[in-house]
C-alpha cells in the first residue's frame, strides 16, 4: 500500500469516526466544584490549526518513508537546534495566549468568525498523594475535544455545553511537572446536536472552568437529595460510592437544620438508597428559595451541598408548586453576556442576567438553547427561579441517524446529572422547534422517556410548533401526548407579517387538556430607535406588538406561563441587516449596552399584575 494510499484510507476513516458518538465517560462527579480543586482557569497556550495538521501528521503520512510516529501536537515537543534533523513545526511555550475559560472568538479579532481546530496547552504543578484519586474535569468545550495530559489521550467528547471529566490519578507525573493538551473542534455537522442550522454564535473553544479535583480512594461520587414525588413529607435518593471497598461502607445523610441524621449502608455496587420522613423542612419556592445545608460523609470522604425542597406537578391545566397553582413568569435566556462579547464568564455575569430577570418581574426562566453552567442553576436556587432547562436538539436534527440521538441522549443525561439536586429546575426540556415527522416523533418521544426515567420528579416538555389556516391557531403535535405541558413558539405580528390590531383575532385551538406555557414569542427592536407603532424595528413597534400578544394570549384559557423572546440583545451570524442587526438577534428586552427597551416595562406590569393574581388565589 503506497503512502497516498494509506492516507486516503485514514481520511476515509476519520469521516466516519466522525459521525460516531464521542467516547463514553463514567456518571460525572456530583458537586465536583464542591470538592478540593485545582484550578486551571487562566493563560493557556493556543496553536491555530485549521488544517489539523498537529493531530494527523498528515507530513509524515504522505512523504516520510520511515516515520519516528512523533510530531503531533499532543507530544508537547520542544524545537531542537537547527542543526539537529528533527523538525519540529511548532512550539506552544512560544505560541499566543487565551483566557479560559473563554471563548476565542472574541479574544482575537481573527477569530470572530473562525469555525475550526484550535490546540491549547497548559502546565501545572501536582504531585499525586497515595490514597487519593485525581479527576480532570471540563465545564464545557465547544464542540468536538481531544484530552491528553503529558502527552497521552485521555479520550474525546462531543457536544459543545456539558462537562467532561476524566479520572487521572494513574496519568500524573510522579514529579510533580505535568502538562493538559486539548484540541477543541467548533466545526458544525449535520449529524451533530446541535445540527449545522442555529440561531446563535457557534462560540469556539474551553467556554467553561477547568480544574482537578481531588477525592479519597473511595469516594463519594453520585447523590440525589430531593422530595419524592408529589410527597413534601418524605426525602428520598441514594448516594453512590466508587472505588475499592465501595461495598458496604457506611454512608450518613445530615441536614442539621431539619433535624435529619441517617446513617446507611452501601450494597455490593456502592449505592445506598433511602426513603424517610421530612415533615420539618421548609419548601423551597420563588417567594422563599429557603436552601438547606446537606452533608454527606463516608470514611474519608465528604461533601457538602445547599438544596432546596420542593415539589413541581400538574392537575388538569394547573401548574402546582407545592401543591398550590402558580402562573411561570418567565423569560428566556442565552448564556451570553450582552455588554461584553462571549459566553458569560463566570457567577458575576450570569447573576447580572438573573437579576434582570427578577427586576423583570419573573419568577421562571427558560435558559435556552442548551446546558447553560452549574453555577447558573445554583444561582437560580439562591435567587428564587424557576428553571426550564434544555438540550439543544434544535430545528432540523438527522432523526435517523442513530449516533445523532445516542449523542442526544447522552447531552440529556449529562444536563440531568448536573441538575438533579438543584431546586430551582422544574422542567426539562427536549427539544426546541422540531419539525413534525414520523422520525422526529420516534426521535423525541425516546428523549421524553428517557428524562423521566432519570428523574421522575419534573415536568418534561419542548418547545413545539404549530399550524395557522388564517387566524386559526392549531396546536396538534404529536408530540404533545408525551410531554406535561403544552408549550409552543409562536410569532404573531414579526414573522407571521400580520398588522399588531389582527393578533386579537387569533384562536387557539389546543389538543391538550394540559397547562399551556409559551415559550417564544417576541419582535426584534433596536434601543434608541423610535417611530409610531406600525414601524418595524422601533421600539414602539416591539411595544405595541408585546401589549397585542399578551391580550391574544389572555384568550386562551390553560395558559399558565409563558418565556418570551428574549431578555436581551445575543450575537447572531444569521442576522446581517446592516441598520438595525449588524450581527445581533435584536428581540431581547434589554439591549446589548444594557438599556431596557420600552417593552420592559410593558412584560413587568404584566408580570406584576399576574402576580397579584396568583397570590391571592
Amino acid at each position: 500500500m503506497t503512502n497516498r494510499t494509506l492516507l486516503r484510507l485514514l481520511m476515509a476513516l476519520l469521516l466516519l469516526a466522525l459521525y460516531l458518538p464521542g467516547y463514553a465517560q463514567p456518571t460525572l462527579l456530583q458537586n465536583a466544584p464542591g470538592r478540593r480543586l485545582l484550578s486551571l482557569n487562566g493563560s493557556w497556550n493556543y496553536i491555530l490549526d485549521p488544517y489539523e495538521t498537529g493531530f494527523y501528521d498528515y507530513r509524515r503520512m504522505a512523504f516520510d518513508q520511515s516515520p519516528s510516529g512523533k510530531g503531533g501536537y499532543y507530544d508537547n515537543q520542544k524545537p531542537s537546534s537547527p542543526k539537529e534533523p528533527e523538525l519540529i513545526e511548532y512550539d506552544f511555550d512560544k505560541s499566543a495566549v487565551m483566557q479560559i475559560p473563554g471563548d476565542w472568538n472574541s479574544q482575537d479579532p481573527k477569530l470572530l468568525y473562525y469555525e475550526g481546530t484550535i490546540w491549547f496547552k497548559k502546565s501545572f504543578s501536582l504531585k499525586p498523594q497515595a490514597g487519593k484519586r485525581y479527576f480532570l474535569y471540563f465545564g464545557a468545550v465547544n464542540y468536538e475535544a481531544h484530552v491528553y495530559l503529558n502527552g497521552k489521550k485521555l479520550g474525546m467528547h462531543r457536544g459543545g455545553f456539558t462537562p467532561i471529566q476524566f479520572d487521572i490519578t494513574d496519568r500524573l507525573s510522579t514529579t510533580g511537572d505535568n502538562f493538559v493538551i486539548v484540541k477543541a473542534d467548533n466545526t458544525r455537522h449535520a449529524e451533530a446536536v446541535p445540527t449545522i442550522n442555529t440561531d446563535w454564535w457557534n462560540y469556539g473553544g474551553i467556554t467553561r472552568d477547568v480544574y482537578i479535583a481531588e477525592t479519597p480512594a473511595t469516594y463519594i461520587a453520585d447523590y440525589q437529595v430531593q422530595l419524592a414525588k408529589n410527597d413534601p413529607g418524605k426525602l428520598a435518593g441514594y448516594v453512590q460510592l466508587s472505588g475499592e471497598g465501595k461495598g458496604g461502607q457506611a454512608v450518613t445523610l445530615n441536614i442539621a437544620e431539619a433535624g435529619i441524621r441517617q446513617t446507611l449502608k452501601t450494597d455490593a455496587n456502592g449505592r445506598a438508597t433511602f426513603s424517610l420522613p421530612a415533615k420539618k423542612l421548609q419548601l423551597w419556592s420563588p417567594q422563599s428559595p429557603r436552601l438547606y445545608a446537606v452533608r454527606l460523609s463516608s470514611g474519608p470522604d465528604a461533601v457538602q451541598d445547599r438544596i432546596g425542597f420542593r415539589t413541581i406537578q400538574t392537575r388538569g391545566q394547573d401548574i402546582l408548586l407545592n401543591g398550590k397553582p402558580i402562573f411561570m413568569r418567565g423569560i428566556s435566556i442565552h448564556d451570553e453576556n450582552p455588554l461584553i462579547p462571549g459566553r458569560t464568564r463566570g457567577e458575576g455575569d450570569q447573576r447580572m442576567l438573573l437579576t434582570w430577570a427578577k427586576e423583570l418581574g419573573c419568577n421562571y426562566v427558560r435558559l435556552a438553547h442548551y446546558p447553560h453552567p452549574e453555577t447558573m442553576m445554583r444561582l437560580a436556587d439562591e435567587m428564587g427561579l424557576l428553571v426550564w432547562a434544555e438540550v439543544p436538539v434544535y430545528w432540523t436534527i438527522a432523526w435517523e441517524n442513530p449516533a445523532t440521538y445516542q449523542n442526544a441522549e447522552a447531552q440529556l443525561s449529562d444536563l440531568v446529572n448536573m441538575g438533579k439536586n438543584r431546586a430551582s429546575i422544574v422542567v426539562w426540556s427536549v427539544g426546541n422547534e422540531t419539525p413534525p415527522g414520523d422520525a422526529r416523533l420516534k426521535f423525541m418521544t425516546s428523549l421524553v422517556r428517557k428524562a423521566r426515567a432519570l428523574d421522575d420528579t419534573r415536568l418534561v416538555s419542548a418547545a413545539l410548533e404549530l399550524h395557522r389556516d388564517g387566524p386559526n391557531v392549531l396546536v396538534d403535535d404529536a408530540l404533545g401526548a408525551e410531554l406535561d405541558l403544552t408549550s409552543f413558539n409562536e410569532y404573531a405580528g414579526w414573522y407571521w407579517g400580520d398588522k399588531l390590531s389582527d393578533l386579537l383575532n387569533y384562536k387557539f385551538t389546543i389538543k391538550y387538556n394540559k397547562p399551556v406555557v409559551i415559550s417564544e414569542f417576541g419582535g426584534d427592536a433596536l434601543a434608541g430607535y423610535h417611530g409610531d407603532a406600525d414601524t418595524r424595528w422601533s421600539e414602539e413597534y416591539q411595544e405595541a406588538l408585546y401589549q397585542n400578544q399578551l391580550k391574544m394570549l389572555s384568550g386562551i384559557s390553560g395558559l399558565r406561563g409563558m418565556t418570551p423572546w428574549i431578555l436581551t440583545d445575543f450575537r447572531a451570524t444569521r442576522r446581517q441587516h446592516p441598520v438595525y442587526q449588524n450581527g445581533f438577534n435584536r428581540k431581547g428586552l434589554i439591549s446589548s449596552t444594557g438599556q431596557k427597551k420600552k417593552a420592559f416595562f410593558v412584560l413587568q406590569d404584566y408580570y406584576r399584575q399576574m402576580a397579584q393574581k396568583y397570590e391571592h388565589r
